[in-house]
């Protein structure tokens, strides 16, 4: 097992992520919310632009705390946070049903993606079958590195190598135990494979190693939701200020804002409302 980072290391990132967003008194002094977003959306940048947007017309203060998505549910099940956004369906949905979470809005989607060596020895490149792909790589026993870390990425993954009755435990099938950037990184560092959302990948391709070899198959397919914590469980939750910024999101405004990121001229997310390209 590749050894994992101590968790004091996103601790330390969430602190500097608060930090960022609260420098100057003026700051602490506005009306602000806690937002619990996936660290792939906060990597790609989209963030930075869609607060500087929102900033344009509302002066909500945004703290933004990026961890897995995991952990951002468990955040919003103890209450410190008031709102979240994720990638995780079937995590969202218990979420809700469970009553800590309320009027889940569809946000904005994008896909996963297989990366790898160059050499691509479990050859997988042009494959447009997720299934195969991992099939081929469990087969020859490539290395594969996975976030394990129970975010969205790692649920989606996880799901996958279920669907085709695999269970990845052989020697070379390590886990970072990080963040979908760190974990990029580490598979250009190994010459390992790995899964990754597209936004991640676009923004780190450039400086990568690693190779897009798998993409297209609609099982890849990675929709996010925006959810409010629910103040019938914790009544401290900024519930007002919460929809302001849920609902400048899903606004024609917010939504536009989504599809105008990109990244040499590549789009790396699509609002919801846009039709599967």
């Amino acid at each position: 097992m590749f050894p994992v980072l101590p968790r004091r290391h996103d601790v330390l990132l969430v602190i500097l992520l608060v930090c960022t967003v609260m420098t100057t008194s003026s700051t602490l002094a506005r009306e602000s919310i806690k937002l619990a977003i996936t660290t792939s959306t906060y990597h790609s940048g989209l963030m930075d632009i869609l607060l500087a947007e929102f900033a344009k017309t509302d002066d909500l203060a945004v703290q933004l705390l990026a961890v897995g998505t995991g952990r951002a549910l468990t955040m919003a099940r103890n209450g410190d946070v008031d709102v979240v956004m994720t990638h995780a369906p079937t995590a969202e949905a218990r979420f809700v049903k469970q009553g800590y979470g309320i009027d889940p809005r569809n946000v904005m989607y994008n896909d996963f993606v297989i990366v790898g060596p160059a050499s691509d020895p479990a050859v997988i490149d042009g494959l447009d079958d997720v299934s195969e792909a991992l099939s081929r790589i469990h087969n020859t026993q490539q290395r594969f590195i996975s976030r394990g870390d129970d975010s969205g990425t790692h649920k989606k993954e996880v799901s996958l190598w279920q669907e085709i009755g695999k269970t990845p435990v052989y020697s070379d099938y390590l886990e970072s135990g990080r963040g979908m950037g760190h974990t990029l990184q580490m598979a250009g560092e190994l010459a390992s494979y790995t899964m990754t959302d597209r936004g991640s990948w676009l923004a780190m391709a450039d400086n990568s190693p690693l190779r897009l070899l798998v993409e297209g198959d609609k099982k890849l397919r990675n929709p996010y939701k925006i959810i409010l914590v629910n103040p019938e469980k914790h009544p401290h939750v900024r519930i007002a200020n919460a929809r302001r910024f849920r609902d400048w999101l899903v606004s024609d405004i917010g939504q536009a804002a989504i599809n105008d990121f990109q990244i040499n001229g590549q789009i790396l997310f699509y609002s919801a409302s846009t039709p599967i390209p």
